[in-house]
C-alpha cells in the first residue's frame, strides 16, 4: 500500500478527511517526508488490532524507502540534545 504524499499545510487543513480515510499519508515539508499518518479504523476494542495493522503498514513503508530506523532515532536524539543545549 503506497502512502499519499501531502504537504503539512494540506494535512492540517484536511485532517478530518485523512482521519476518515484508510490510506496512509506521508506528510512532507519542503518536499521532504517528515512523518507518516496511518489512520486506524474500528471500535475501541479493536484498537490493539488496528495499531498492529498500522505498525505493519509503517514497517512496509519504511522498508520500501530503505529507511534505517536506528539512524533516524539516533538523529532525532542528537537533534533533541542540541535543542536542549541551546536553551
Amino acid at each position: 500500500m503506497e502512502a499519499t504524499k501531502v504537504g503539512i499545510r494540506e494535512f492540517r487543513a484536511g485532517m478530518a478527511e485523512f482521519i476518515a480515510s484508510s490510506t496512509p499519508v506521508a506528510v512532507t515539508r519542503h518536499g521532504q517526508t517528515i512523518g507518516y499518518f496511518i489512520p486506524t479504523q474500528g471500535q475501541a476494542e479493536d484498537d490493539v488490532t488496528s495499531l498492529k495493522k498500522a505498525s505493519k503498514t509503517l514497517d512496509r513503508l519504511l522498508a520500501a524507502k530503505s529507511v534505517d530506523v536506528d539512524a533516524v532515532v539516533a538523529n532525532f536524539k542528537a537533534a533533541r540534545k542540541r535543542a536542549n543545549a541551546a536553551k
